[in-house]
C-alpha cells in the first residue's frame, strides 16, 4: 500500500454469527480525500463502516488506522487509534434534550480535561465552522433535518480526529440541502485537510465529492470496482458498475 495512506484494509472479512457478508476486501484510503463506499441497498456498506470505526471485530484481515490496526489492538493503542476518527450516523443521533452546543461538547466532556470557558468555546467554534454559529441553543427539534446533519458533523469534529466517518449523510435531505451539504464537506476538506470516508448511494454526491469510490456487490461478497467515478462510469468493463453510475434499471438487486 502506498505510504500516503491513513487508511489500510488488507484481506478483510466480516459478516455476523459466522456468517461472512463481505470477502477479502483490499483497499486504502490515502491523507485528506474523500472517499465513498457504495453499493445498493444490502451491499453491506454501513456493517464495513462500523467494522472500520472499531464497532465490530472482523472474522478474518486487518484495518489499519494511521499505522494501528484496530482489528488487535488493545488500550491504549486501541483508544489512540480510535481518538484519529470521528464519526457522524445517518440519522444525526443527537440528543434531543440538549440544545446542539450541549450536543458538541459531549466529546470534549467525555474525553478531555479542559476547563469548562475552553469547551464552550470550542463547541461554539464548531458549530461555525458547520454555518450553524446562531443555533447553539437550539434543540434538535427546532432545527431542519439538514441542520441536525450539521451538527452532527460538528460534534464529530469536537476532538480535531484525523478522520471523519459520515454514514449516508444525504439520507431524507432534499436536493438543495443535500447540494449544500456536500458544499460543506468539500469546504472542511480544504480547510481543515481532514480526510473523509463516506457512505452513500446518492449520485449527485458521489461525483460533487469524491476522489476515489470501492463499489461493493452482495452477490460477488466484495468489491467490484474502484477508482474515480467518473472513470468508472465512463470506462469499467462491469455492466451493474457502469449501470449503477449511469442510474440504469437493474444495476443492482436491493435486499
Amino acid at each position: 500500500m502506498a505510504e500516503q495512506s491513513i487508511i489500510r484494509v488488507e484481506h478483510l472479512t466480516i459478516g455476523y454469527g459466522g456468517k461472512a457478508l463481505l470477502d477479502e476486501l483490499n483497499f486504502e484510503v490515502r491523507h485528506g480525500e474523500v472517499f465513498a463506499i457504495l453499493g445498493g441497498s444490502g451491499s453491506g456498506k454501513s456493517t464495513l463502516l462500523k467494522h472500520m470505526i472499531g464497532l465490530f471485530p472482523p472474522m478474518h484481515g486487518h484495518i489499519w488506522l494511521d499505522g494501528i490496526d484496530i482489528a488487535t489492538a488493545e488500550g491504549a493503542a486501541r483508544l489512540s487509534a480510535l481518538r484519529r476518527i470521528g464519526v457522524a450516523y445517518q440519522s444525526g443521533a443527537l440528543f434531543g434534550s440538549m440544545t446542539l452546543a450541549q450536543n458538541v461538547r459531549l466529546p470534549l466532556e467525555e474525553y478531555t480535561e479542559l476547563p469548562d470557558e475552553a469547551i464552550e468555546l470550542i463547541a461554539h467554534t464548531k458549530l461555525d465552522l458547520v454555518g450553524l454559529k446562531d443555533f447553539a441553543e437550539s434543540l434538535p427539534a427546532e432545527v431542519s433535518g439538514g441542520m441536525q446533519k450539521r451538527a452532527a458533523i460538528a460534534r464529530a469534529m469536537a476532538l480535531d480526529p484525523a478522520i471523519l466517518f459520515l454514514d449516508e449523510p444525504s439520507a431524507g435531505l432534499d436536493p438543495v440541502t443535500s447540494a449544500g451539504l456536500d458544499q460543506l464537506i468539500l469546504r472542511l476538506k480544504r480547510g481543515l485537510a481532514v480526510t473523509f470516508v463516506v457512505v452513500t448511494h446518492e449520485l449527485p454526491s458521489i461525483f460533487t465529492i469524491a476522489d476515489r469510490v470501492i463499489m461493493l456487490d452482495p452477490h460477488v461478497r466484495g468489491i467490484v470496482a474502484q477508482g474515480r467515478p467518473q472513470e468508472l462510469r465512463e470506462n469499467s468493463d462491469n455492466p451493474a458498475v457502469r449501470q449503477f453510475f449511469n442510474r440504469q434499471a437493474g444495476a443492482l438487486e436491493t435486499a
